[in-house]
């Protein structure tokens, strides 16, 4: 069972939430009724999850504004419209693909490399590191510790999904017209090592920003510039890797070609 945050109802009074009330306001009736409408498309606004995805590459702070509302209106951060979830599985099916033909894979190479993609770096790595996160924000960023503001898990898992699209975007699609075309990033010229690792620089860079204004925007929280350091060592060793001609896109060209034979 995953991780989970529930808000407390308030007690019994005037303006106070009856018990069967209460009871649909609990972590665990936020993700049943999540889970539910997976398998409800008509029910999901794929424009709105659009426009979040269209913004997070041009102003993310609006996306983490509409969390903030929806905490006003649903009494929840997280993400209640799977939306978001189906399109980036879309994206992800269509960047493997292009990944495939790229490194000229077969049908069952594509396969096992998008099952690999889905479950291993999107969902798996998701995982880790939005309980990670979950566990790190609730026990040393709040304010003030108290039952009543926490962060919810599934929120911190909407914050990774939030990073993971541009990084996807950025290091599946837009990196591709690079690997065997234009600057050869995946040969050994130092033209194609400093443009792959620069593009893996802007992509974790951007992933590590967009998680920092995920936490940032949470009234509770303090402290939260600290996600932010990764920055310096990140720069550090992006610095080295050009130095001692580490390209990063070859040797993930490598790996994945590796877990699909």
């Amino acid at each position: 069972m995953l991780p989970t945050t529930a808000y407390p109802p308030p007690s019994q009074g005037n303006g106070s939430l009856s018990p069967r009330d209460a009871a649909r306001h609990t972590a665990g009736a936020k993700r049943h009724k999540y889970l539910r409408r997976l398998l409800r498309f008509r029910q999901m606004d794929f424009e709105f999850a659009t426009w979040q995805m269209l913004y997070l590459f041009t102003s993310p702070q609006k996306v983490y504004r509409n969390f903030h509302y929806r905490k006003q209106t649903k009494d929840q951060w997280a993400r209640d419209d799977p939306a978001f979830l189906v399109i980036l599985s879309i994206w992800l099916c269509v960047s493997t693909i292009g990944f495939a033909i790229v490194l000229g894979m077969g049908f069952v190479e594509m396969l096992k490399l998008f099952l690999w993609v889905v479950f291993i770096d999107c969902i798996g790595v998701g995982l880790l590191i939005s309980t990670l996160m979950w566990v790190v924000a609730n026990k040393y960023l709040m304010k003030h510790p108290s039952r009543e503001y926490d962060v919810e898990w599934g929120y911190a898992f909407d914050v990774h999904l939030n990073a993971f699209y541009p990084l996807l975007v950025i290091l599946h699609f837009f990196q591709l017209f690079f690997i065997n075309h234009i600057f050869f990033i995946n040969s050994e010229w130092f033209l194609g090592c400093f443009v792959g690792n620069t593009v893996w620089l802007i992509a974790i860079g951007y992933y590590i920003y967009i998680t920092f204004l995920g936490y940032n925007v949470l009234p509770f929280l303090k402290n939260t510039a600290i996600l932010l350091y990764p920055f310096a060592p990140l720069v550090l060793l992006y610095l080295l890797s050009l130095g001692l001609g580490w390209n990063f896109t070859k040797g993930l060209c490598w790996f994945y070609k590796f877990r699909v034979q």
